[in-house]
């Protein structure tokens, strides 16, 4: 084939669809600007297009094929946009082939800068992130060392605590022991001081307390202690006395300091301040009694009241007894009864506090 034809030729000749149109005798050739004519058009005949076409008369030569990148002169879109891909795609795929080794190295390149970068930003935030957390591990264990420190004080001191409070607790017991161990020597050494007949009548009587002479105690204690103390030389004085004090109806108040009108003198008192009612004597009387509802006041001595105000005891403790208002073991009583028996023995025999 001829070079100088090859090149005028078009690339997509067999495939190009204006080519096999323009071949077929549908359109044909035209110079620029007067684009595509369809066939049968006037003043115009289909020509081959394997020659060169022959100038008709009285138009100008037609113009010659020039190699250069086919254009669709068409209306047809399609056509043109088809053609023009076929015409561009050999200049592109050189081209393409020429630019593809620098773009490849260049996506390369972008790539590991790329790669580079997000690989320092994953490192700095790593090592922010490792920061934080050494950070926060260092805390707690600061944290976990104060507690710890805490703990091992709080343990000592409760070991402390605990022996302190064995310690006080033994202490405790050992006293305990030992006042128990005195106890039980003194009551041992009581009890072999003890009257055992008198305790055990005391015992019997705390039973079933009662005010009645003729149980075994309190007959004992009329006859040693009562009977004796409330003798006295006026003995039908003494007799109502006794009985007063066995009711508990007997009154002792202070004499009056400035002596009654004569009228009432006459009907009230008995005796004189410078006489004792029940003993005779003459001295000074300081106090009087009365028996019961009666009006009559008797004067009597500082012995004879404190006589009296032994037996009122005794009877005051007994009574109590009786109602049950003493809460005490049988020991405690008995001794509180033989004090009141003592006081009664001591006022018979004229011992009594001064200011009686």
């Amino acid at each position: 084939m001829d070079p100088a034809k090859e090149s005028t030729e078009c690339p997509a000749r067999e495939k190009c669809p204006v080519f096999l149109a323009m071949r077929s005798g549908t359109v044909r050739y035209a110079p620029s600007g007067l684009g595509l004519a369809l066939k049968g058009n006037l003043g115009e005949q289909p020509w081959d297009t394997d020659s060169q076409p022959h100038p008709d008369e009285g138009h100008p030569p037609p113009l010659e094929a020039v190699p250069v990148p086919w254009k669709s002169v068409g209306p047809c879109k399609s056509h043109r946009e088809s053609l023009g891909s076929l015409v561009e795609t050999p200049a592109g795929k050189e081209a393409q082939g020429e630019e593809d080794p620098a773009a490849s190295r260049l996506d390369v390149l972008r790539l590991r800068s790329s790669s580079m970068e997000i690989r320092e930003k994953g490192s700095e935030f790593l090592k922010e992130e490792l920061h934080k957390a050494q950070k926060e591990l260092r805390l707690k264990d600061a944290e976990c060392e104060r507690l710890s420190r805490v703990r091992t004080q709080l343990e000592q001191e409760l070991e402390e605590l605990t022996a302190s409070l064995f310690e006080e607790a033994h202490k405790m017991v050992r006293e305990a022991n030992m006042k128990q161990a005195a106890s039980e020597k003194q009551l041992k050494e009581t009890r072999g001081k003890v009257d055992t007949t008198l305790f055990a009548e005391f015992q019997a009587w705390r039973e079933s307390p009662t005010l009645d002479k003729t149980s075994p105690f309190l007959e004992r204690v009329y006859r040693e202690d009562v009977g004796p103390c409330l003798d006295f030389t006026m003995q039908e004085l003494s007799a109502l006395v006794r009985a007063a004090v066995e009711d508990n109806t007997l009154t002792i108040e202070p004499a009056a300091s400035q002596t009654l009108p004569a009228v009432k003198v006459a009907a009230v008192e008995c005796g004189s301040t410078n006489t004792c009612a029940l003993s005779g004597l003459a001295c000074a009387c300081r106090h009087r009694i009365r028996l019961g509802d009666s009006e009559s006041h008797y004067y009597i001595s500082p012995s004879s009241r404190a006589r009296i105000t032994a037996v009122c005891n005794f009877f005051t403790y007994i009574r109590y007894i009786q109602q049950g208002l003493v809460r005490q073991d049988a020991e405690p009583m008995f001794w509180e009864i033989t004090r009141l028996r003592k006081e009664m023995s001591l006022a018979k025999l004229g011992f009594f506090p001064q200011e009686a």
